[in-house]
């Protein structure tokens, strides 16, 4: 039986999802009105999902840090999510998703193009549900893809996908993950070598905090300027030329260039602003790892938000993108590969992602903050900078990445650097001998239990005095076997825990990964078919 929290975050939900509805219904005046309605409720679930597993990985390692508290990573990943898709969110979106299949096979069948889009975007929505409730942080980008791949084969055959660009995408499965580790790893790495492991922390953290805390404004800026606005770059550059005396060229989108520059002055600006405020403040400062750690809060801070608007900006097509297309081919009656956003549409998005994210964003917030490595403010601020820094990386290069796998790499790549750092190099040895020596003890006590069994078949008349002697021995021995089995699994278990990083979760994490794109597909094929069958 649910409890009344939970029955109040479904209501909650649901009348979210009523309200599109009758918002919908009453504002078109179409012959597919019901049509599109339902799609609309079908963006609402979407954007919903989308802040109750997405949105996670962008303020957990701050609240897993106590950097936040719930409440304040809830209230800051709310309102910058909502003002990046609000203000950058752009008014034009890519109807179908990284060009996964081909718009053209569709032939001009408008139905089939709006059952396929309805069928994707529900399909995206309610696996990354199931993800949700199993705490699997996954790629909202990734659910998207494979529901659109199987809602194209289902209408028109393995043909319509183009596989090398499935390639690419199936390959961002490893390469997200380990270059954010990798980024994340080294960051910490650098911060341990030049800070906690000097005797004088607070003379190291004067010298060297300003500049890690410069290195990511840098970062951040180039990241916010090539991924957070680039929809909107036109329209800002034509608002500055207006307050502007100097005439700006007008551009699609930021070079890469413009944003690195623009980072560098922002870096400088933040370096001299951090010296001068640390100067006040170390000598207040004891001289331990939780003075650092506290000197990384306010950074960590303004990261989660920062990560939380360009996250916004980008991944609100997530949910509007198919929505858009059927907006825009219930109104035009064709098919196109863009499609304009109106503002109706992009508030099902933004305000989607806001009500996901405060009533079930806790969920996985929890687990990416804290159910997979212990974090502090210095880990959590390496794993932001490999958010940032491993996009840019990636933008540059053409590699198809990830921000959720970016985020869990980060977190992974943190945690085994403890492991190799901090853990006794004897541990990896123990655990194995534990389980070598759990595997010796229940042979020994099946053997046991299995001559007892024996001499239990046999009537007691045609036992001997020996035979008794042996019963009452194999009794004892058993009874200290079984001892010896439960001490043995109960020092294997305080191993376990003394890990760093937990198998489990990567085993759980990474078999949610692997299958998001198929399971979205088969969810998506099977949806498809079903609403042409009740259609047709």
């Amino acid at each position: 039986m649910k409890s009344h929290p939970d029955i109040g975050r479904v209501s909650i939900a649901v009348l979210f999802l009523i309200g599109i509805l009758i918002f919908s219904l009453s504002t078109s005046h179409i012959s597919n009105s019901w049509f599109l309605a339902l799609a609309a409720v079908f963006g609402g679930y979407m954007a919903m999902n989308i802040g109750a597993n997405d949105v996670a990985n962008n303020v957990g390692p701050a609240v897993g840090s106590n950097a936040l508290t719930m409440t304040g990573a809830i209230i800051i990943a709310v309102i910058f999510e909502a003002s990046g898709a609000f203000i950058a969110g752009g008014d034009v979106v890519s109807t179908i998703k990284k060009g996964i299949i081909d718009i053209n096979a569709f032939e001009d069948n408008t139905q089939n193009f709006l059952w396929a889009m309805m069928a994707a975007l529900l399909a995206a929505a309610l696996w990354l549900n199931v993800a949700t409730i199993a705490k699997a942080p996954v790629s909202t980008t990734h659910s998207i893809v494979g529901g659109v791949m199987g809602a194209g084969i289902a209408a028109a055959g393995f043909g319509i996908v183009d596989w090398e660009t499935m390639a690419k995408i199936a390959s961002s499965w490893v390469i997200s993950p380990v270059i954010g580790g990798v980024i994340a790893a080294a960051f910490l790495f650098a911060i341990k070598k030049s800070i906690t492991y000097q005797q004088d922390k607070v003379s190291a953290s004067y010298t060297w905090v300003p500049v890690f805390v410069s290195i990511m404004a840098w970062a951040f800026t180039t990241y916010l300027v090539l991924k957070g606005l680039k929809k909107v770059w036109p329209d800002l550059l034509a608002m500055i030329s207006l307050i502007s005396p100097i005439t700006i060229e007008a551009a699609k989108k930021p070079t890469f260039l413009t944003a690195l520059s623009l980072g560098f002055i922002v870096a400088i600006i933040t370096f001299l602003l951090v010296r001068r405020s640390l100067k006040g403040r170390v000598s207040k400062l004891e001289n331990n790892r939780d003075s650092v750690n506290l000197l990384f809060t306010i950074p960590l801070i303004f990261a989660a938000a920062l990560l939380s608007f360009a996250h916004g900006a980008n991944d609100v097509a997530n949910a509007i993108g198919p929505l858009a297309a059927i907006n825009d081919a219930v109104f035009s009656g064709g098919i196109h590969s863009k499609a304009s956003i109106p503002i109706w549409v992009m508030a099902v998005g933004a305000f989607g992602i806001a009500i996901g994210l405060a009533l079930y964003g806790p969920r996985l917030i929890r687990t990416v903050g804290g159910e997979i490595t212990e974090l502090d403010q210095m880990r959590a601020f390496s794993i932001a900078m490999a958010a940032a820094i491993t996009v840019i990386i990636a933008s540059q290069l053409g590699l198809p990445v990830s921000s959720t796998h970016i985020a869990i790499g980060g977190i992974f790549g943190v945690g085994f650097l403890r492991e190799w750092l901090e853990v006794n190099n004897s541990l990896e040895e123990d655990l194995e001998q534990g389980k070598a020596e759990i595997k010796d003890e229940k042979s020994t006590l099946k053997s046991l239990q299995s001559e007892l069994k024996k001499f239990k078949k046999k009537k007691k008349k045609n036992l001997s005095k020996s035979d008794h002697q042996r019963i009452a021995k194999l009794y004892e021995l058993i009874d200290k076997e079984q001892n010896i089995l439960a001490e043995v699994k109960r020092a294997l278990k305080k191993d376990q825990k003394t890990l760093y990083v937990r198998r489990g979760m990567i085993k759980k994490i990474i078999t949610a990964w692997l299958i998001t794109v198929p399971a979205a597909a088969i969810l998506a094929a099977g949806i498809f078919y079903m609403i042409r069958g009740m259609l047709v």
